[in-house]
């Protein structure tokens, strides 16, 4: 029997099983992390984090490789960054408050706040800078700022935006319009839509006032999530692109809420909860 221990966590609701390997016999194929993810057939996540150990020489204190639930690779994920960060502090890989973590993005610095039980409770991830360059996000649209969207008779304009992975970013009218929004509907066919080669993220963000936004999102290779970091983040680099936030604001999500602080690069902070561990018989995934 080959097991693999597996501890799981959520940050505002986006949960995820992240796993400690030090080499690639840790590794986990796309066909494990679908089995894995599976809310009916297995333990269920939106998706698996490895976390790793860097490589030596590097300034960094580990890696960081995220699975989505179809299988799918992601270049970056920032809840899944505060979990895994919860994780390398408990196996002693922070520099007392602070990690440093190597991404398919770049490399990621994370502060840590603990708890009274010596846990960490929040983490801030630097994000890094939004990107509205077509070739990084990547988009084959005509205009960044201005990308029409027409669904089902209802027409959106909306931003393409990086944040290491891809976004479209739709501006409604109203906070109570988000959720009237038929995600389960809109979100795939946007996900794959062809202005984005490598499918995209989808975020519905609405404006309360200018330190308060609320955001819906479709994750790639996921669905509709309660939550996502980086999607948080695209979508406050939209608003303030357009002046219609401040460099700080709270973006509320089904989840809960997330702080973020715009600047040269853009932070994202929140909770970071431990749901539990368990151990998992991988010849039993299939």
């Amino acid at each position: 029997m080959t097991t693999v221990r597996l501890s799981k966590y959520h940050a505002t609701g986006n949960d995820f099983l992240v796993t400690f390997a030090s080499g690639e016999a840790g590794a986990l194929a796309a066909r494990e992390v679908v089995a894995l993810c599976d809310r009916h057939r297995g333990v269920g996540a939106d998706g698996v984090i490895t976390l790793g150990l860097a490589p030596a020489g590097s300034d960094a204190d580990c890696t960081f490789h995220l699975r989505n639930a179809d299988g799918g690779e992601a270049e970056m994920s920032g809840n899944g960054m505060r979990c895994l960060a919860a994780l390398a502090a408990e196996h002693g890989l922070a520099r007392g408050h602070e990690l440093r973590v190597l991404t398919a993005a770049g490399r990621r610095d994370v502060t840590l706040t603990f708890g009274t039980d010596g846990a960490v409770a929040e983490a801030d991830v630097d994000m890094g800078s939004a990107s509205f360059a077509p070739d990084a996000i990547p988009f084959a649209g005509a205009d960044v700022h201005d990308v029409p969207a027409a669904l089902a008779g209802t027409r959106y304009r909306g931003d393409a935006v990086g944040m290491g992975n891809p976004h479209l970013v739709l501006r409604v009218d109203d906070v109570d319009e988000i959720e009237r929004i038929p995600l389960a509907a809109y979100g795939p066919a946007l996900e794959h839509d062809a202005r984005f080669p490598n499918r995209t993220n989808v975020e519905w963000v609405a404006v309360r006032d200018r330190a308060y936004a609320s955001m819906r999102v479709w994750e790639r290779g996921v669905g509709e999530t309660l939550s996502c970091g980086t999607g948080a983040c695209a979508a406050a680099a939209v608003l303030r692109h357009h002046d219609l936030v401040d460099e700080r604001l709270t973006m509320h999500v089904p989840g809960g809420d997330l702080s973020i602080r715009l600047g040269a690069t853009i932070r994202l902070g929140g909770p970071v909860v431990h749901v539990f561990d368990v151990d998992v018989d991988r010849d039993h995934l299939v």
